[in-house]
């Protein structure tokens, strides 16, 4: 499992180590650099001192010690017994003019004769050597030291500098151990509070005194929760009503079942089939738009948006009712003069048609007219469904997409009692899972009803 607080050891760790490698590189580098320049003025000095003897006898004898003493390289190296070694720090050659050689303080490295005065590298036995020249009247003089020798010091010096930079990335490290622990506290302590809750407690985790960092996810957590309380809420509410809308005709087909049972003629025995087969019609019908809302719930699966025309599916959904508009004494037509495309669920939209169009001919008296259309506002596709029924109070329109809510007069003015209320409930749910808005409307000449359902413009539909 991946851990936050390892991750950030690991990144925080490694860049300290790594700053701590590059401190000491950059220790030996300046190290060298500074050495570099007191050695090669220490090879001028002892090249122009000793070139300051003229007498082969007195620069014999003055060249050793001063190469022997021209460093701390020299000096550590020198042996027991005073003789400068080949390795030493640094070595000193005097040359004769026509390039005799007259001294050499390490006769194992054989420096060339060179004329060209200053500084200079050249390599002897495999090694390199930074070499001063010092030319003058009476011969050339040459200082020289190894170059392995000047490295050698800066990596000792440097070395001294890596182990307490180690250690502080140890102690660092273990006060950011420390420090991530205690920081980390408040999100482990929300997590076991909400891990210790039950379904049903679905109360806000606090956010008082959380650091800065964590405070974005708890709220978000929150969010959450509020919205999913919403949801439970609004399920139990469903579950409810929809269990005390069930009850009524359940109880219906059971006293119709019973009359049936008790019918002693064949008259009345078909009487009771009849209004036992529109029981059951009824019965089918609420469960069929219960199945519908749980569908349309917007924490349902996401419906499947596809190119679509809405003159297509007016046309369609008129010819579903057009016979039961016939047998009603309804005029029920499309009014389409062209597609109309749109991006949407097509199963879904024709739900939501064939809702708007049974409230329609429900509620509209024989001799009415209903008609569906489609057509483009403003850029924007929507489906239309007009009727030259009663209509909808002002004062009731803001409750009729409520589950289960039927309007004063609902009963009265209906065909066939009155539906379960849950109609319109399924149209807005379904329109909001599109992202279009539904209006209602008064129809042509103040009659009736016109519901609109609006889609978004193409360009800017769901995708």
């Amino acid at each position: 499992m991946r851990s936050i607080e390892r991750t950030l050891l690991a990144w925080i760790l490694g860049a300290l180590a790594l700053g701590a490698v590059l401190v000491t590189l950059a220790t030996y580098l300046v190290t060298l650099d500074e050495m570099g320049e007191v050695f090669d003025a220490d090879l001028r000095h002892v090249a122009q001192a000793v070139g300051g003897y003229r007498d082969p006898g007195r620069l014999a004898s003055a060249a050793a010690p001063l190469a022997a003493a021209s460093g701390a390289a020299a000096a550590e190296a020198a042996p027991a017994d005073g003789e400068a070694p080949p390795d030493a720090g640094v070595i000193a050659q005097a040359w004769s003019p026509d390039g005799r050689l007259l001294y050499a303080s390490g006769p194992r490295v054989a420096l060339p004769f060179a004329t060209t005065p200053g500084l200079s590298r050249v390599r002897v036995g495999g090694d390199a050597w930074v070499v001063y020249t010092s030319v003058r009247k009476s011969g050339v003089v040459q200082a020289a030291q190894r170059v392995a020798e000047r490295e050698s010091m800066a990596a000792e010096s440097a070395g001294r500098v890596l182990p307490p930079l180690l250690l502080m990335v140890a102690v660092v490290g273990g006060l950011l151990v420390l420090g991530l622990r205690r920081g980390l506290r408040p999100l482990d302590e929300a997590a076991r509070s909400v891990g210790a809750r039950s379904a049903q407690a679905l109360a806000p985790i606090p956010s008082d005194g959380l650091p800065a960092e964590i405070l974005p996810m708890v709220r978000a957590i929150n969010g959450l929760i509020e919205r999913l309380a919403a949801a439970l809420a609004t399920q139990r509410r469903f579950v409810a009503d929809a269990a005390h809308e069930l009850r009524t005709p359940i109880a219906a087909l059971r006293l119709q079942l019973q009359w049936l049972q008790r019918s002693g003629d064949e008259a009345s025995r078909a009487e009771a089939v009849a209004d036992l087969e529109a029981g059951i019609a009824r019965s089918q019908r609420l469960v069929e738009q219960l199945l519908q809302v749980a569908r349309a719930e917007p924490d349902a699966s996401q419906a499947s948006l596809q190119p679509l025309d809405l003159a297509a599916l007016a046309r369609a959904a008129v010819a579903r009712f057009s016979l039961r508009a016939q047998h009603a004494g309804l005029d029920l037509g499309a009014e389409v003069a062209g597609p109309v495309p749109a991006q949407g669920d097509p199963q879904q939209l024709a739900v939501l048609l064939d809702n708007l169009i049974e409230n329609a001919l429900r509620y509209t008296p024989a001799g009415g007219i209903v008609d569906v259309g489609a057509d483009e506002f403003d850029g924007r596709p929507r489906l239309r469904v007009r009727d030259t029924g009663p209509g909808i109070p002002p004062a009731e329109r803001g409750r009729v997409f409520d589950r289960f809510f039927r309007g004063a007069d609902a009963h009265a003015l209906a065909r066939d009692g009155g539906g379960s209320g849950l109609g319109l409930s399924i149209v807005h749910a379904i329109a909001e899972r599109h992202g279009a808005r539904v209006g209602l409307h008064t129809g042509a000449g103040g009659l009736g009803l016109e519901v609109r359902v609006e889609f978004a413009r193409p360009d800017l539909a769901p995708s």
